[in-house]
């Protein structure tokens, strides 16, 4: 998920996505290690798209100005 795409939203659904993929990752995790998984780059994509809103999330408490990177 892009930036962009984050910073559209509001917090309380920012939120909503972020305990949705938590729990998508914790699956992933238990899967991968259990039985497998076909695309293991996806665990990675998921991490960071947290990292991201997570970020946005922050950003807003502290009143920064989130822009995007050039």
């Amino acid at each position: 998920m892009k930036a962009k795409e984050i910073r559209g939203k509001e917090d309380a659904e920012i939120r909503f996505d972020v305990e949705t993929m938590e729990k998508e990752l914790f699956d992933l995790r238990f899967r991968s290690q259990t039985e497998g998984i076909q695309n293991p780059a996806s665990i990675r994509r998921i991490r960071r798209d947290i990292a991201r809103m997570q970020t946005i999330l922050q950003e807003r408490v502290c009143g920064i100005d989130g822009q995007e990177s050039r």
